[in-house]
């Protein structure tokens, strides 16, 4: 029955209010919380930290980009996915970026790069790179794609230590109609394809995927992960069967955790790299 009411709950979490539900569930203890920090003079150009009270890592900071299809999305919303990593100790950063109608691609990866060089000034550590679905995009374009990072002005390679995708569109052309707008605006629809850009020294890279996931299909991590591989680079996949879009980023809230165990798998995947 507690998995029924699980499933119910995450198959509407791309609307607002079942994100807020996941937000008041989860614990507003555990950790210290900087908001609104500036890494850009536009309004959604602004980060937050949340940082360990106690056991605390010596270990890169975790930044998490949120999806939304590029054009929902808020930092806010997602409290629950740096309660679930700082509990494990680690720092969190999540930011938020610039959204379609206002931008199109690739502003979007502009905003992210920016971000991700302020929060490694801010803090003086190396970063890992989390995101679901057009967040994914985000990290896994920024890992893989040198000049974004160089643009923003740090050493992407020197700064980014892992990379993790949860359920990234990174193989997905040619666009929908919906999409054509949004991430081809001048009719080039290759340079939104990460997998475009895999190469075999780029930092080692998770893939996850839900089995079950009719919004953005598997392939596109197999895909990636195959094309990496070629290349001579480090990857890993996990998949989960029965686990769809949303539920693979839900199953991080604390209460969620029995829908997939992805939390747990990306820990234990960061501690190897870390360690």
């Amino acid at each position: 029955m507690i998995r029924l009411i699980g499933l119910f709950v995450l198959s509407f979490l791309p609307a607002c209010s079942p994100l807020q539900l996941v937000d008041y569930l989860t614990p507003k203890t555990g950790y210290e919380r900087t908001r609104d920090l500036a890494y850009g003079p536009h309004p959604r150009q602004t980060f937050d930290i949340y940082e360990p009270v106690t056991d605390a890592r010596h270990a890169p900071v975790i930044v998490f980009f949120y999806g939304g299809g590029w054009k929902n999305g808020e930092k806010d919303d997602y409290r629950f996915v740096a309660h679930a990593l700082t509990r494990a100790g680690y720092t969190v950063a999540i930011p938020n970026y610039r959204l379609y109608p206002e931008v199109t691609f690739p502003t979007f990866v502009e905003d992210g790069a920016k971000a991700v060089a302020e929060v490694a000034r801010y803090l003086g550590k190396p970063v890992i790179l989390l995101g679901h679905s057009a967040g994914a995009h985000t990290a896994i374009t920024l890992t893989l794609e040198r000049r974004w990072l160089t643009a923003a002005g740090i050493d992407g390679d020197a700064t980014v230590r892992a990379a993790i995708g949860l359920a990234g569109p990174y193989d997905f052309a040619p666009l929908s109609d919906d999409l054509q707008p949004i991430l081809a605006p001048d009719g080039d629809e290759r340079a939104s394809q990460p997998i475009d850009e895999a190469r075999g020294d780029a930092p080692p890279v998770l893939l996850l995927h839900g089995e079950n996931d009719t919004t953005v299909r598997l392939k596109n991590s197999t895909n990636l992960a195959a094309a990496i591989e070629a290349a001579g680079g480090t990857v890993t996949v996990i998949t989960y069967p029965k686990v769809s879009h949303a539920t693979l980023i839900g199953a991080f809230a604390g209460r969620l955790g029995f829908l997939a165990p992805a939390r747990d798998d990306v820990l234990a995947w960061v501690d190897a790299i870390d360690g």
